[in-house]
């Protein structure tokens, strides 16, 4: 596949299929799109290329059919009296993307209440779960389904379940603002995969995916529907045991099953442990597994490990990298000694030492203006307020929901704590809620920041998504967030108590904080002092 570079632009090309000019992204426009995916491809009879058909004539010769019928009739034609001009197409005139049949239009008809166009489609009627009643149990399980092997042009669309699921989806499309798109794929979708389905049946992920995929179909949608109807199993691999088997390997068989069983417990929790973050255990993981392959050339289980063996491998360490190892190491060892696994704890009486933080340093001016210069859409210049004015965490932005925003009292409320609305934030919030109206009217996203992945789903922005404007700048979300609150620490006074009043930091971190300033503080005196002690003051 091709790579383009960042902002790369798709120039203004013809359509593969209808030869229209226009711009469109990919080899077909829109509606040449969307024909595709309701036809099936043949040899057109008109014109005798291999295209997507309809009754025998790919779309160039429809539009050149219903271009002809225009003309005869001065207005837009019906489609019985386009196919009658079908076999009558012997050239094609070409048009612009969209303007096809666009000037000489069949006017509209005024209804009641000063409503144009066609009416309104009538709610869907209400479906129910199928009544199961008398059926034969089934003797042996279910034998897994190959709906590759399935065509949509099989699927049987009188069948009670499609029905019900057909209810279901217009339910959620209305509630979560699906578009007609996304319904449409959605209801081919689920006609494929509920073709035979009879009560007791379940469907599992691992049988759909490919095939829905193949088709072009929204895979998550359509298991968000099956989900609803209960009939919707996910036996996919969690990408925990991928990941806890690559980091396993190359292990002695004694060393990988205590360190197997350590590393669930630090997911899952235990009688006497609470449950850690995921990203917790592979931090925790990754920094025992250089230790682990050394001992695994010479050792078969942990008990062998001995403290002199600890401290040879510490010796070939320094800084934050010793630190961080031999805390994992300690955490390792103290739950293998709590179960019975070893006599003693070769780490005991190890001092991990105080860890020394370096003095924060504030940003330059020329690398906040190159951060700003590089939002240049409503939502980065919003995230880079968010980070940059109110400290605020990419995880705390990605989870501020539109309930946390009260503009009438200039109120935004991050992480449980209320702040106030400065102006520029609220322009920027402003700019940003009616692009965010404007780009997605029918999106029932409670949160705030949205884009095209998550604006049909109820789910968050990725920290990716939200990151991704500042990504290789020096001034990053994280050190705008750091800066933003070392100059509070520096224009009010080094306060730890003010810093975790007003950001909620932990003490140790407003501590840290509060010593940065004062060390900056403290040596922007001496060079505004002069070499004998005095004061430069201006003449």
């Amino acid at each position: 596949m091709a790579r383009f570079p960042k902002g790369y632009v798709k120039p203004t090309d013809s359509c593969d299929s209808c030869l229209a000019w226009g711009n469109f992204s990919g080899r077909l426009c829109p509606a040449c799109y969307m024909f595709g995916r309701s036809y099936d491809t043949a040899a057109c009879a008109g014109c005798r290329r291999i295209q997507p058909v309809k009754w025998g004539y790919c779309r160039l010769c429809w539009c050149q059919a219903r271009l002809s019928a225009k003309a005869l009739a001065d207005q837009l034609a019906d489609e019985a009296d386009v196919r009658v001009r079908l076999g009558a197409v012997r050239h094609h005139q070409l048009f612009f993307m969209g303007m096809h049949h666009r000037n000489g239009s069949a006017r509209s008809i005024r209804r009641r209440g000063g409503r144009r166009g066609a009416p309104r489609k009538p709610p869907r009627a209400p479906a129910w779960r199928p009544d199961p009643g008398w059926r034969q149990l089934p003797l042996f399980a279910q034998i897994p389904r190959d709906y590759g092997r399935l065509a949509l042009a099989d699927a049987n669309l009188a069948s009670p379940w499609l029905a019900w699921s057909k209810y279901l989806a217009h339910q959620l499309a209305e509630a979560r603002g699906w578009g007609r798109n996304i319904r449409f794929a959605v209801n081919r979708g689920l006609a494929l995969v509920l073709t035979g389905h009879v009560e007791g049946d379940v469907i599992r992920r691992s049988e759909i995916f490919a095939p829905l995929r193949a088709l072009d179909l929204p895979v998550v949608h359509t298991v968000t529907v099956l989900e609803e109807m209960g009939i919707f199993q996910d036996d996919s691999e969690p990408s925990f045991e991928g990941w806890l088997a690559e980091r396993l390997e190359g292990l002695a068989p004694g060393i990988r099953s205590e360190a197997e069983r350590w590393t669930r417990l630090l997911r899952d929790g235990g009688p006497r442990s609470r449950p850690r973050r995921e990203g917790t255990v592979w931090l925790y993981l990754n920094r025992v597994r250089p230790a682990l392959l050394e001992w695994s050339n010479r050792y078969d289980h942990l008990r062998e490990v001995t403290r002199e063996d600890v401290l040879t491998h510490l010796k070939t360490l320094h800084g934050h990298q010793r630190h961080d190892q031999l805390v994992a190491l300690r955490a390792l060892f103290a739950w293998v000694k709590r179960s019975g696994l070893i006599f003693r704890n070769p780490t005991s009486r190890i001092k991990v030492g105080q860890y020394e933080y370096a003095v924060l340093q504030p940003l330059a001016p020329d690398q906040v203006d190159r951060s700003v210069a590089a939002a240049t859409t409503p939502a980065t210049r919003l995230i880079l307020a968010l980070a940059a004015v109110h400290a605020a965490r990419v995880a705390q932005i990605g989870t501020l929901t539109l309930d946390d925003v009260d503009i009438g009292n200039r109120r935004l409320t991050i992480a449980g704590r209320v702040r106030r609305l400065d102006d520029l934030t609220l322009k920027l919030l402003l700019d940003w809620l009616e692009h965010r109206r404007s780009r997605w009217p029918n999106t029932a996203n409670l949160h705030l920041l949205i884009n095209n992945q998550n604006a049909t789903k109820a789910s968050r922005a990725s920290n990716h998504w939200i990151s991704a404007a500042m990504r290789g700048q020096t001034a990053t979300l994280e050190r705008l967030r750091v800066d933003r609150q070392l100059e509070e620490a520096m224009v009010r006074g080094p306060d730890p108590l003010h810093l975790a009043e007003v950001f909620g930091l932990d003490e140790k971190t407003a501590m840290r904080y509060a010593d940065s300033a004062r060390a900056l503080l403290a040596q922007a005196a001496e060079h505004s002092a002069s070499p004998s002690g005095k004061e430069l003051r201006p003449d």
